[in-house]
């Protein structure tokens, strides 16, 4: 049975939308040819993995169980792959971390520089992720240690937390909230949102506000990658967007940003596997941790930040 790794990211993507519309436009293919490639799945495994009307896409029995599976299938394969090339490139010399945009901000040079001094013969790669993969690597096995904002899905994870970052949300200067000093999250609830890029259900409720729509889904018109294309689409109206303090440092025309006032904070993390744990992980973590503990100043300026310099970018 000749079955491919993209249909099984095809499949997983229908199966947690629902839709072959939806799936399409998350995975920037075509309708037409997303429905082929399920179909040649299906006949491949002899297996009818969705029930189709006009109106509804759904599991079948056989679906359901396979999605589970095949989860887990994909994780384990990109492992596998990791495990390998870390084997051809003498990982015991390196230590791989992630991050997302950021990284941890203003503690970030601090915590590599003393990693440096400590261990002077380790070489330390530093691995960007974009929004599709908001572990920053940890949920692949692709990096010994990240810089991770939570919450995600984090099985296996364990984490340290280096501060707490306040949210705000980015709208266009045009906008009815615009002139106000701070929002409240009830007064965002009926706005469309611009979602991230990644199929992770925990990352997606925690900065669409699920916790706060009574179980109604939030009215995410798009999803982005990265922070610059955000801007770029709020600027232009498409919608807003729940982000951190944080953002605020790269002013953008047609773009302001609005502290909300009734919010949970966002952590950022170090994060690692429990079960890839090393000497050099637990020295990363403990230096880290130290540099979080040396230096109150910096995580208080992140944690508390002046929103006075929220200022007001002219229109496009």
């Amino acid at each position: 049975m000749e079955v491919h790794t993209r249909q099984l990211q095809y499949f997983i993507a229908v199966a947690e939308e629902l839709s072959f519309t939806r799936a399409a436009q998350r995975l920037h293919v075509s309708q037409q040819g997303l429905s082929t490639q399920i179909k040649q799945l299906e006949h491949a495994m002899d297996v009818v993995l969705f029930s189709r009307t006009t109106r509804n896409v759904e599991l079948t029995a056989a679906g359901a169980v396979f999605l589970r599976d095949v989860r887990g299938a994909l994780t384990g394969l990109d492992v596998a792959v990791e495990r390998a090339r870390s084997v051809h490139r003498g990982e015991q010399d390196r230590l791989v971390l992630g991050a997302l945009e950021g990284a941890a901000l203003t503690l970030t040079e601090p915590i590599l520089s003393t990693f440096r001094q400590r261990h002077p013969g380790i070489t330390v790669e530093l691995r960007h992720f974009t929004y599709e993969d908001p572990s920053a690597g940890l949920a692949s096995g692709s990096v010994d240690v990240a810089f991770a904002r939570r919450p995600f899905i984090d099985d296996g994870v364990q984490f340290e937390t280096l501060f707490s970052e306040p949210l705000m949300v980015m709208v266009p200067t045009t906008h009815r909230l615009a002139d106000r000093q701070q929002v409240f999250a009830h007064e965002l609830l009926e706005e469309p949102i611009l979602g991230a890029a990644t199929t992770d259900p925990v990352w997606n409720a925690f900065w669409e506000l699920d916790s706060y729509r009574s179980g109604t889904p939030a009215p995410v018109v798009s999803r982005s990658n990265s922070l610059l294309e955000e801007l770029h689409k709020v600027a232009t109206g498409v919608g807003v967007v729940l982000t951190v303090a944080c953002a605020r440092w790269i002013p953008f025309p047609g773009v302001r940003l609005l502290p909300i006032a009734d919010v949970q904070p966002n952590d950022v993390a170090v994060g690692w596997r429990t079960a890839h744990e090393s000497a050099l992980v637990r020295s990363f973590v403990e230096v880290a941790r130290c540099v979080r503990d040396t230096h109150p100043d910096l995580v208080t300026q992140l944690e508390k930040p002046d929103f006075t310099d929220c200022t007001v970018p002219p229109h496009l």
